[in-house]
């Protein structure tokens, strides 16, 4: 069994909706999802705020790489632009952390590297990270370390920049039902 964190976000169009597509599109493979979060823009580009969530995800016929595919499509479904690094965006998923098992994973593949070399710098996911999964890790230079210790380390700006919202992003069962 392959599990997954994805980071995902929105700061253009629907960025709700955006969201939910997200959660709509990996279907059954979703295992919890984080309350909506409202977060300045990341990496010094004038833009909109954004929405964020984090999404648990497993299935046993995926991968990291698959992880990586799912999202990207589901981008490309969203009509993802690629300009401007760390530019504004309709949808952003991103692979945070990967694991078969309870064995973290690590790529150092092009596309790919795992864990993700920024999340730990990254409010906007470590907070979304811990409603779903209070006991989380994330390997940081070869070492893992509790996300809740990697939080604190932040800047306390960064971590009240991340600030919660009304909107869930509910997890629906194959006849449309909410289950969370």
């Amino acid at each position: 069994m392959t599990r997954a964190v994805l980071s995902i976000g929105s700061n253009l169009g629907d960025r709700l909706a955006h969201l939910r597509s997200v959660v709509d599109g990996l279907g059954e493979r979703v295992r919890a999802v984080s309350p909506v979060y409202s977060t300045p823009p990341w990496g010094g580009v004038e833009q909109d705020d954004y929405l964020n969530a984090i999404v648990l995800v497993d299935d046993p016929a995926f991968g990291c790489m698959d992880w990586l595919r799912a999202g990207q499509r589901l981008e490309q479904a969203a009509d993802r632009v690629r300009e401007v690094r760390w530019g504004a965006r309709t949808l952003d998923v991103d692979v945070v952390w990967c694991a078969a098992g309870e064995k973290p994973l690590r790529s150092a593949a092009p596309e790919l590297t795992l864990p993700h070399p920024q999340a730990h710098n990254r409010a906007f996911v470590l907070v979304p990270w811990l409603d779903v999964d209070p006991a989380a890790e994330l390997e940081v230079d070869g070492e893992a370390h509790p996300v809740r210790e990697l939080l604190r380390r932040l800047d306390p700006a960064e971590r009240d920049g991340v600030r919660r919202t009304e909107h869930i992003l509910a997890i629906t069962t194959s006849k449309g039902e909410p289950c969370n």
